[in-house]
């Protein structure tokens, strides 16, 4: 593989520092160098600096090099996406024209959609068919610059499907680019053959689920939907520290519909992050934000959905550190655009330009787990970088709504342009 050279950007938004959380004002530091240059070897960042810099550095191996001018350009790291539903089979076009016809979405679910909908076409689908449409759904992902997506289950609601869902994103994680990052949300909802009989349904998570998923390694995380008429907060508990005992690392689905102290129940259990979170209540912030757990805030859902966004202005002030992400699922948020989602972090959670490119590259990087190999442009990490058609950072927000990338590079090979 051949070196890649990428100099002169009119802007390069580095992220560089520490590889953990950014909370207040270290969510404004982008870590920029104008005219600046990175020189990519073997997949990672071997250096960044100016363009001058590196010529001293480098310049005598420039013709080993496949040489990108970037002027008049924004480079930054790779886009992460920390919270998607991407493998599913099927889709609920006509869930769209219901809501807009004035049903909530919880009275879709109780009516057989929603979830359930979903998760009766993710079981009849093949584990290849499975393959097969969410590569399209990655792809998409790569072209709106995010070269790291989280990825649950949750549509399959019993062990085969389940673990048809995690091991067809395992084979993704092979074949694709992008970095597949797998979670286990067996406790998405209670299926329908289990309606009166929650608890068991529970019991079979723990005794039945968990363990094939932690053996099998076919997870790194567990979350749960923490909601009014899905999971109460005592048994997401229970779901939340059974997967601790077996090594998976606790997520929760958090006062998405009511507030039902799951932004506290996240912080009880030591959750890396919490979901959602668009009715979190104060206590809940603040016990967020004491436990260092992320807030994973996702502002096209609340779009879709036509609810009020989460407090993520609130929240940064008060000390939590945001992540931001596409929630891609096919009922409440069927995007793959990272780039619209900053926009509408800007727009309906008052982040400025700066907190939410960091909400979608470190902080979001630290939700997953993966700050050692993403979320910044530094030396020796991976060579994920995107270069868009725009001179500056305040440009990827200001222009609402409009794709700006240019090319990807992934683990310095280039799949974008």
């Amino acid at each position: 593989m051949k070196p890649i050279w990428i100099k002169h950007a009119a802007q390069l938004a580095t992220i560089a520092g520490k590889n953990e959380p950014r909370k207040r004002k270290e969510m404004s530091e982008l870590g920029i160098i104008e005219d600046g240059s990175v020189w990519i070897e073997n997949g990672v960042v071997a250096a960044i600096g100016t363009t001058v810099e590196l010529e001293h550095q480098y310049g005598d191996r420039a013709s080993e090099a496949e040489i990108i001018d970037a002027t008049g350009r924004l480079v930054t790291p790779g886009l992460v996406d920390p919270h998607t539903h991407v493998a599913y089979g099927g889709s609920r076009e006509r869930e769209f024209e219901m809501r807009l016809e004035g049903a909530t979405y919880m009275e879709i679910m109780n009516a057989g959609g929603g979830i359930h909908a979903t998760t009766r076409m993710t079981r009849e689908a093949t584990e290849e068919e499975l393959v097969e449409q969410t590569l399209r759904r990655l792809d998409s992902f790569l072209k709106h610059g995010v070269t790291t997506v989280e990825g649950k289950s949750g549509y399959g609601l019993d062990l085969e499907t389940e673990l048809k869902q995690l091991r067809a994103m395992k084979r993704l994680n092979e074949i694709h680019p992008i970095d597949l990052v797998p979670t286990f949300m067996g406790a998405h909802a209670v299926p329908q053959e289990y309606k009166g009989n929650e608890d068991e349904y529970i019991d079979s998570i723990i005794n039945d689920m968990l363990p094939v998923v932690a053996e099998e390694k076919l997870a790194v995380f567990n979350d749960v939907f923490c909601e009014v008429g899905v999971f109460t907060p005592e048994q997401s508990e229970r779901i939340l520290e059974a997967g601790k005992k077996l090594g998976l690392i606790p997520k929760i689905h958090a006062d998405e519909i009511e507030s039902y102290g799951g932004a506290e129940l996240a912080a009880k259990v030591g959750a890396i992050s919490a979901e959602h979170l668009l009715k979190a209540s104060d206590e809940g912030i603040k016990q967020m934000a004491e436990a260092g757990v992320i807030a994973c805030l996702l502002p096209a859902t609340a779009l879709y959905l036509r609810e009020d966004a989460a407090k993520g202005r609130k929240m940064v002030d008060e000390g939590v550190a945001v992540a931001i992400s596409t929630d891609c699922n096919p009922g409440s948020s069927p995007t793959t655009s990272m780039p619209l989602v900053m926009n509408l972090a800007c727009i309906s959670m008052r982040l400025t330009p700066a907190e939410a490119l960091v909400a979608a590259t470190m902080n979001a990087a630290c939700a997953i787990r993966m700050e050692d190999k993403v979320g910044s442009l530094e030396v020796g990490k991976q060579g994920d970088i995107v270069m868009w058609n725009i001179s500056n950072y305040q440009e990827l927000q200001y222009l609402f709504g409009v794709n700006h990338v240019d090319k990807v590079w992934k683990k310095g090979e280039q799949v974008v342009g």
